[in-house]
Parts: structure tokens; C-alpha cells; sequence
């Protein structure tokens, strides 16, 4: 099998095109820099050079394969118009071959309880566009193509991602974990390693399905913060901040932060075979 792969050398990426090549899968993915195509080389993918503002190679590119998996982001001005754009040049080429979206679980708002894909979306701020372009993508379900969407919780491990950056980072310089509120709220986790598993098998999903990707460890953003302070080297040392404090800190994410979501990941594990294995993101999160 041959799959395309969007922002291989990413957080998610990295651990995706690994389990890719794995299962004997061959990758390729596009390369901004000779840095990137030599990362991915590294990876055991063929770099193709382009962007994801470079509609035509990653139609071309996805032609040429049979599968497809969105996980790149374009953080420059026009966000959402670059993803809606790359979306439907690589749904073009793929045609009726499967094409994975990264959406996320942020959509949700905050949730009554335990939820899964069924729950209604309520989504702050900064997720809208993601959702509207989710939309936009599964539409394509109705003319015969094959798209899916999976929505990752909130990704953790390998000292990185957004609980590093926003949590971890900042407190090695202040010598406290922020924490919103009182922490009483639920993020909903997901290790990077079993997410990457989840986008490898959702190229076997059914065409319009939509798959939340979290490992059920619904925990309360206090705990996930003593946590956090023994990997930032403060021990118990907690700054509790306001909303408002805390978007002025963080920005719009805070109030994605703020959101008290418990979700379930029973779907992906009962229809596509997805088994998450890391189930203690406390232990990992405090070893950093």
C-alpha cells in the first residue's frame, strides 16, 4: 500500500509515518526544507517538495496514492482557508482511495458526562474553522470519495506537545504549573503513540465515520498539574489563575483548556481494532 501523509515530521507525524512504514506501508509526505526532507528520510518516507499552500503537488501526490492522511497545519495568516484549500486538492486526487482528516475533540464544548462521536459539537472559539472544514470533508462521503475524520483529545507524551508547551515550558521558568480555575474539569488524553495507531487504522474506516481519538482517561486538570510539576522540576507548586488570566497568558487556547470534556474512545477500539496501551498518563506526564 502506498499512503500520503501531510506534516510527517510533526508531533503526530513522526509516530504516524513510524507505524506506517511498520506495517511495510510506503510513505511519502511533502517537504518544505532540505531539514524536512531529510527528517523524513530518516522516518523511512520519500519527501516530495512542496507545501501545504502547494495545491497542485498535493494533488498530484495523492493521486498516486491509496490512502491519504491529513495531519499537517499552516500556522501562517489563513489558517483554515490554507486547510479547506489543501483538503479538497488531496480529496481531488485521492478520489474514492481513503482520506484521513485530523479534526479534534475540542469540537465537543463541554460535555454532559461521558460522550462519544454521537454528542453535539459546541466548540469554542479557536475550533470553529476545524469543525466547518470537517464538514466540508465528509460532505464529499455523498459523491462516492471516502473521507474520515479522526478527532484526537488532547495529545500528550515524549515531552511535548501542547501540555509541554503550555504547562510544562512555563513553569520551568515560573517554578509553578498553571492551572485554570480549580482544575476540576476533565481533559479528555490521548498518548501521541496510540493516536498515531488510530490515524493508521482509520484509513480502513467506513466512508463519512468519524472517530474520537481518546484513551477514556477523563482527568481533572488539578491532578494532571501536580503531575506536571514533578516533570517541570517544582514539586506541588501549583498556580492556580482565572480564565481571564489565563487566555491573557495562553491566548484563545485557555478557553479550550477551560472546557470540561469526558469522551469515549469505545467506538475506534470496537469497530477498527484500535487498542490504546499507554493508560497511566499521570506516571508519564510526571516523568516528562
Amino acid at each position: 500500500m502506498k499512503v500520503f501523509i501531510t506534516g510527517g515530521t510533526g508531533y503526530i507525524g513522526r509516530p504516524t509515518v513510524q507505524a506506517l512504514t511498520r506495517r511495510g506501508i510506503e510513505v511519502t509526505a511533502p517537504a518544505r526544507s532540505t531539514h524536512s526532507a531529510r527528517a523524513l528520510s530518516e522516518l523511512g518516507a520519500t519527501p516530495v517538495a512542496g507545501a501545504l499552500t502547494d495545491t497542485d503537488v498535493l494533488r498530484q501526490a495523492a493521486s498516486r496514492a491509496e490512502g491519504v492522511i491529513h495531519l499537517g497545519v499552516d500556522y501562517a495568516e489563513g489558517t483554515s482557508d490554507v486547510d479547506r484549500a489543501a483538503a479538497e486538492a488531496m480529496q481531488d486526487g485521492a478520489a474514492s482511495s481513503p482520506y484521513v482528516h485530523t479534526g479534534g475533540a475540542w469540537v465537543y464544548g463541554d460535555t454532559d458526562g461521558v460522550v462519544d462521536e454521537d454528542a453535539p459539537t459546541s466548540p469554542p472559539a479557536i475550533t470553529a474553522w476545524p469543525l466547518e472544514n470537517e464538514r466540508r470533508v465528509l460532505a464529499r462521503a455523498a459523491s462516492g470519495e471516502h473521507p474520515v475524520v479522526v478527532r484526537p483529545g488532547l495529545v500528550y507524551g515524549h515531552s511535548a506537545g501542547l501540555v509541554q508547551s503550555f504547562f510544562v515550558d512555563p513553569a520551568r521558568d515560573s517554578g509553578a504549573v498553571p492551572c485554570i480555575g480549580d482544575g476540576s474539569n476533565h481533559w479528555a488524553l490521548v498518548h501521541v503513540d496510540d493516536i498515531a495507531e488510530l490515524f493508521v487504522l482509520a484509513l480502513n474506516a467506513p466512508a463519512g465515520s468519524v472517530s474520537t481519538g481518546v484513551s477514556d482517561q477523563n482527568l481533572p486538570p488539578a491532578d494532571v498539574a501536580q503531575a506536571l510539576s514533578h516533570a517541570a522540576g517544582c514539586p506541588g507548586k501549583i498556580d492556580s489563575v482565572m480564565i481571564e488570566e489565563a487566555v491573557r497568558r495562553m491566548g484563545p487556547i485557555a478557553e479550550a483548556f477551560a472546557l470540561d470534556q469526558q469522551l469515549t474512545g469505545a467506538r475506534a477500539r470496537r469497530e477498527l481494532g484500535w487498542a490504546p496501551t499507554h493508560l497511566d498518563a499521570l506516571a508519564e506526564l510526571a516523568r516528562g
